[in-house]
């Protein structure tokens, strides 16, 4: 079977990185995203996906048909990307030294152009399914909050009467196998009142301490950032915002951080006079690349399966029978805001999921971001192998010669 896989792998080599080029090559920064799915669409089509369309909130969708419906694996990669940097040219994209260089290469199109040909790979090698692959391009992970996998998994899946049993994310491990991370939210400490001194004293005094504090909420660079305090009158009122970002470990939920900077804040304000504290996580509505809009929280929820889950367990023996390297691990999420779908799927919907892509983490919303031809080809090869040892029917007697 992995001689079968390693041979039609090789015979898709150019074709995948062609592909992969043609992706980072058309812009798709989150909320114009089409041109992206345009061509994921296409390649499906091409490909004989049993299914392909594009649900209500532009994702693209690829369905191969097992023999059951007892079992379904989600391949999930994003195709929006964060703006180009000023020192970036966004056009500059290539193939130089082994590397594609270009915005999105690590973060995700190159996960994403390995998921579709996986799906392709399973096909060309005629090795049967038990159970369905649902591939899914979706839009708007980036600072969309996932807003297109929760379509996904709120109406575009319950419509074809399918829940995934596992999810793969096409997201940038250096071909690790990723079982979760840390998480984040963005809050605003709200301070009212009439006596605009007592408000600014207080909005003062909170950001002072908060700036200060870096044994309460673990104070780093990359864990904790609060922003000075913005002043308006509403009405009579006076009002002061103070924007925050802080890092969520694993188990620490989101509501209860809400009350605890709630409390911590209140008590600083309570010296300066008559002020109303509040705590609130901020929201915002996008508007997705087809017209459609989306309210989001800015929460990523930290989010782990067990390292021995039955899942990661015949993750890694597939791996270990295809002959790839198994190294499974956490992404560490060097920069506030930053997250994966993982957050959604596991957190929302109780779906076992792991991260397997070739893109390098420290590349992710870097300058001069690449990712390295050779990996995009293994991890290929690798998702295949994983999705046919997670729902594929074992075969015996086959020869690369007969396929």
């Amino acid at each position: 079977m992995h001689t079968i896989l390693r041979n039609k792998t090789e015979g898709l080599k150019r074709e995948l990185l062609n592909f992969a080029q043609t992706l980072v090559r058309t812009p798709s920064v989150t909320g114009d995203e089409s041109k992206v799915a345009g061509l994921v669409e296409i390649k499906m089509r091409e490909f004989g996906y049993d299914k392909v369309f594009r649900d209500e909130a532009g994702n693209v969708v690829g369905v191969l048909l097992g023999r059951e419906d007892s079992l379904t694996v989600l391949l999930n990669s994003h195709m929006d990307t964060v703006a180009a940097k000023a020192i970036d040219a966004p056009n500059d994209v290539r193939i130089e030294n082994g590397r594609l260089y270009g915005l999105g290469a690590a973060d995700c199109k190159a996960g994403l152009a390995a998921q579709v040909f996986a799906g392709a790979l399973l096909r060309l090698s005629l090795l049967p399914l038990k159970g369905n692959l649902v591939v899914a391009a979706t839009v708007s992970e980036e600072n969309g909050r996932s807003a297109g996998v929760q379509a996904l998994m709120e109406r575009t899946l319950p419509a074809l009467g399918m829940k995934p049993t596992f999810a793969i994310l096409g997201e940038p491990t250096g071909l690790g196998l990723y079982y979760g991370h840390d998480g984040w939210m963005e809050v605003d400490i709200v301070v009212e009142g009439t006596n605009p001194f007592h408000v600014d004293d207080a909005a003062k005094a909170i950001y002072n301490d908060f700036d200060a504090d870096s044994v309460k909420f673990e104070n780093t660079p990359e864990n904790f950032l609060i922003t000075k305090p913005r002043f308006e009158t509403v009405g009579g009122y006076r009002r002061a915002t103070i924007p925050m970002s802080k890092r969520l470990f694993f188990g620490e939920e989101a509501g209860h951080s809400v009350n605890t900077i709630k409390q911590e804040a209140s008590a600083i304000a309570h010296n300066s006079g008559a002020v109303a504290v509040d705590v609130v996580i901020r929201k915002e509505t996008k508007k997705l690349y087809n017209g459609q809009r989306t309210t989001v929280q800015h929460v990523t929820h930290a989010w782990s399966i067990d390292p021995f889950h039955p899942m990661m367990s015949r993750s890694c023996q597939a791996l270990a029978a295809a002959g790839c390297e198994v190294r499974p691990g956490k992404w560490q999420l060097g920069r506030l805001g930053m997250g994966t779908a993982g957050s959604v799927l596991v957190k929302n919907y109780q779906v076992p999921t792991i991260g397997y892509g070739p893109g390098d983490e420290t590349q992710a919303h870097a300058s001069g971001e690449y990712v390295a031809t050779d990996r995009v080809v293994e991890a290929l090869y690798g998702t295949a192998s994983m999705v046919h040892g997670l729902i594929g029917i074992p075969v015996w007697g086959w020869t690369s010669d007969e396929i």
